[in-house]
């Protein structure tokens, strides 16, 4: 991130009054128009937040000093960014990192870009990560298929008598998760480890949770460009239905999850009664369904025998 950059108009001016810069108000105008033609849903928002980002300005800056003079180097770069955004790279791409949940997560090409209905996952399984810890005092998640680390960081953020090994094959991925739960002071707590699923996960854990990919690889071509061309492939192609990692999934949970153990999946759109199948198939127990912030179901959570947890 670029920091600093801003000049103030003590400086001498030139001869158009801007000391060889220009101000803010004229910098978010020429932003806005960028993303305006490109026809990006919240222009002057997105605007801002590049603003913010990349020059390291606060909010409050932003909204209130408009008479505020840009360095033209700073400008270009600016310029840039919003040249990217209108080309249909993902805005948090661009600036590089992104809040999940309370934790800030650095992106990179090798990983998925978390997005809020994967929130849904965090809450569905959060309730019941705390209930265990006020039975047991600690708590072991796996989190595979980790990507970023987002869901296995934001629940040992909010649960600090837990630990959790988070798989991913790729093991660039695996190195940004581990870098962003060193930014977030879980180190500790947070174990990479590369797998194919639970091919090298060892032992038995109190919850599973998994965000998978889970797109028929028929329908990649017809994602948004900024999934398609950005997103990883390996983290969306679910196989030739979209099920394929659910498969792998509940083939394994039973001999990974303890007595009162749960497992938590977030699932694609319409998927539900396939996914449930596929478990329940496995010997699982379907617990509870989950909506999404558009109301449709989005995780299902699954136990591995009658224990009386729900």
């Amino acid at each position: 991130m670029i920091r600093q950059m801003i000049v103030r108009q003590t400086l001498p001016a030139n001869e158009d009054g801007h000391a060889g810069g220009i101000a803010l108000r004229d910098v978010m105008s020429a932003l806005s128009t960028i993303l305006v033609k490109a026809g990006i849903v919240s222009p002057q928002k997105e605007a801002r937040l590049l603003v913010q980002e990349i020059a390291g300005l606060a909010p409050a800056q932003v909204i209130g000093s408009a008479d505020l003079i840009m360095d033209r180097a700073s400008v270009d770069v600016l310029m840039k960014a919003a040249r990217r955004r209108a080309c249909g790279e993902p805005l948090y791409r661009i600036v590089g990192h992104r809040g999940f949940y309370g934790v800030e997560l650095v992106l990179s090409r090798h990983t998925l870009e978390p997005r809020p209905d994967t929130e849904t996952l965090v809450d569905a399984v959060l309730p019941h990560l705390l209930r265990m810890v006020s039975q047991k005092g600690d708590v072991r998640l796996l989190d595979l298929g980790t990507g970023t680390g987002a869901v296995a960081l934001a629940l040992l953020k909010e649960c600090p008598q837990a630990s959790a090994v988070a798989t991913d094959i790729s093991p660039a991925a695996l190195e940004m998760a581990a870098e962003n739960a060193r930014r977030n002071g879980l180190q500790r707590r947070f174990s990479p480890l590369e797998s194919n699923w639970f091919d090298k996960v060892e032992g038995q854990f109190d919850l599973v949770v998994s965000n998978p990919p889970y797109i028929a690889s028929a329908d990649i071509d017809d994602l948004a460009d900024e999934v398609r061309l950005f997103d990883p492939i390996v983290a969306l192609d679910g196989g030739p239905d979209g099920l394929m990692a659910y498969r792998a999934l509940a083939a394994g949970a039973r001999d990974h999850l303890l007595k009162t153990g749960l497992m938590a999946v977030e699932i694609g759109f319409a998927q539900g009664a396939m996914v449930r199948d596929i478990f329940q198939g496995s010997g699982m127990i379907h617990s509870a369904s989950h909506n999404d912030l558009t109301g449709h179901e989005r995780v299902l959570v699954f136990r591995s025998r009658q224990t009386g947890c729900r």
